[in-house]
């Protein structure tokens, strides 16, 4: 079996979803950085868009094929290795937890990404207190929603939807990880934050857990 290679940056929410999927699954990985920043972008490329186009990340590469986006890459993962499995057996389950993921994948991260931000500043010249109010509203509002669906749940659960780890918990705890550095407060939102000190706690959190290239 070919060794899997994750195109990864360090600080990537997108990545860092695909990294805590693959130590859920106690998958052997490669990681090959692709720095956002370093040289105006190593993303940019030619080497690296012959893998993305889009010259984003995470890529996955799995022998010959090559996956992208991070639910997509996750998605395969999930049918490639199906225990433990990301998603609920049950349909409606199933339905609320990709809806939770999505919310933060669709509705929230895309308004805050690097790409959005770097326009914001640099083609429509917006300030850097500009910026960090556009990125703290829309992050305010995901996080809102997702709070409120979560409080629905009469009963607290170790992670989002249940007591086993799903793609809601590996959605979430990125999204909060970027809140934490944009200085977003978190006070307003302790199920999600309860939720975020226990998946910390677990081995495949920490294993994922944003580390910066020593090199």
């Amino acid at each position: 079996m070919s060794t899997l290679k994750l195109y990864d940056y360090f600080r990537s929410s997108a990545c860092f979803r695909v990294r805590i999927a693959l130590e859920l699954k106690n998958l052997n990985y490669e990681l090959i950085p692709i720095h956002l920043v370093h040289q105006g972008g190593e993303q940019f490329s030619d080497a690296y868009q012959s893998i993305n186009p889009q010259s984003l990340v995470p890529s996955l590469q799995d022998g010959k094929k090559i996956i992208t986006q991070s639910l997509a890459i996750i998605d395969y993962l999930n049918d490639l290795y199906p225990s433990p499995s990301l998603l609920p057996t049950d349909s409606y389950l199933k339905a609320k937890v990709n809806a939770f993921a999505l919310t933060i994948v669709a509705d929230t991260h895309p308004l805050n990404n690097l790409r959005v931000l770097n326009y914001l500043t640099q083609e429509l010249n917006i300030s850097d207190e500009m910026k960090t109010k556009w990125y703290q509203h829309w992050m305010i509002k995901g996080l809102t929603a997702l709070e409120k669906q979560l409080n629905t749940i009469q009963a607290p659960q170790h992670f989002c939807f249940g007591d086993q780890a799903s793609l809601a918990d590996i959605c979430l705890i990125p999204q909060l990880y970027n809140a934490r550095r944009f200085n977003i407060d978190l006070s307003h939102y302790p199920t999600l934050v309860r939720i975020d000190e226990y998946c910390q706690l677990q081995s495949a959190f920490i294993k994922a857990w944003p580390k910066e290239p020593t090199t």
